[in-house]
């Protein structure tokens, strides 16, 4: 029977293949090995992509946005609003500040993170609310924006998943003060090992975060600031240049997977299936659906060669690295009974319609 990976990074490379050649090439022949061409065209040309004026590239998305909040002026001690249905890289980066992560509920359609929980949450340590565009999906960001404003904080994105994802017409990563985003393997926009990047209008934040990534200096041997040493490899330039061609019409390739999905899964019963928000145009980082006897499903979809996952077991305020924060099961039950239901499906821009077919099938048998 057909097996169905989660996602296929085989059939992107083989399209980029040949330019990824001629790129490596030219790193070796001019051995630019750090900082050379190939990363200042890709930020260039992702900034373009964007809609903003700069991109930083760093070592990974956790540096993106650890580098984002110091810009920001994130402290020691701090506080730092972000969702409890995320992945931890997005509290993690708060905390290897010495900054205290506060998560807050998400809404129960999207699993964005709820304007009004944001809200509640607001107080006078507050330094940086932190919307995630989590799956491919823009947070709703008018409400976050105005909470923001009213409470003099600057708001830090969290693109790791929404490379292209649009909200009336704005691209993730153009609304708030800065944004940081991952370049993974597996994002919609994936280099060949770890990658990451920082997105910003401002030109004083762009300086600051550039200083930071390379241990503080704006010049060789001229330290301003303690910083770290967190640089977009050549290398992974390269990969992310030729992908970066490709990215829209990968992105809409994803749009017909989901339309495709959501076709086949329409009279299924017991399958919760996502919606687009109104105004936003996603771009479909992961399909997650929400059914009963997830994890029994799961193993059934595994043992038929379906690769299929769950973005994310563990809401961050119940992983042990966050037990400090005594918050226990009940704190946000949105967030709490989604990690219990969801299931992500395969999803990549090379899917088929056979592919997607068999997928439904055997996840309408493990649900008998």
């Amino acid at each position: 029977m057909m097996s169905v990976p989660f996602v296929d990074l085989l059939s992107q490379h083989a399209e980029i293949a040949g330019e990824v050649d001629s790129g490596l090439a030219e790193v070796f022949a001019r051995t630019a090995f750090i900082g050379g061409p190939a990363v200042g065209r890709f930020e260039e040309a992702f900034a373009a992509f964007v809609g903003v004026r700069h991109c930083v590239g760093v070592g990974n998305g956790t540096d993106a946005l650890e580098l984002a909040y110091r810009a920001v002026g994130v402290q020691p001690g701090g506080e730092v609003i972000v969702p409890a249905n995320t992945f931890i890289a997005t509290a993690e980066a708060v905390s290897r500040i010495g900054a205290v992560p506060v998560p807050v509920d998400v809404d129960p359609v999207h699993l964005l993170m709820d304007p009004e929980a944001v809200r509640a949450a607001v107080g006078p340590r507050t330094q940086a609310i932190v919307p995630v565009h989590l799956f491919g999906q823009v947070a709703p960001m008018d409400p976050l924006l105005a909470i923001a404003q009213a409470a003099g904080v600057p708001v830090v994105e969290d693109a790791a998943q929404a490379q292209g994802a649009r909200q009336g017409g704005r691209t993730a990563g153009t609304f708030g003060a800065i944004a940081g985003t991952s370049f993974y393997p597996g994002k919609n926009l994936g280099a060949a090992g770890d990658g990451g990047g920082v997105l910003t209008d401002d030109d004083d934040l762009a300086r600051t975060v550039r200083v930071l990534s390379a241990h503080g200096s704006p010049r060789k041997y001229e330290h301003e600031l303690i910083g770290v040493n967190s640089r977009l490899d050549t290398v992974q330039a390269v990969v992310l240049e030729a992908k970066l061609r490709r990215l829209e019409d990968w992105n809409a390739a994803r749009r017909v997977a989901a339309d495709r999905y959501a076709a086949l899964l329409a009279d299924v019963p017991g399958v919760r299936v996502p919606t687009t928000a109104p105004g936003n145009e996603d771009i479909w980082h992961l399909y997650v659906v929400q059914v009963e006897e997830r994890d029994r499903v799961l193993a059934a979809l595994g043992d038929a060669g379906i690769g299929a996952g769950i973005h994310y077991p563990t809401p961050v305020h119940l992983t042990a690295a966050y037990a400090g924060l005594g918050l226990g099961r009940g704190a946000f039950p949105v967030a709490e009974a989604a990690a219990d239901h969801i299931l992500s499906l395969p999803m990549f821009p090379h899917l088929t319609s056979a592919q997607q077919e068999r997928v439904v099938e055997v996840l309408v048998q493990a649900l008998v």
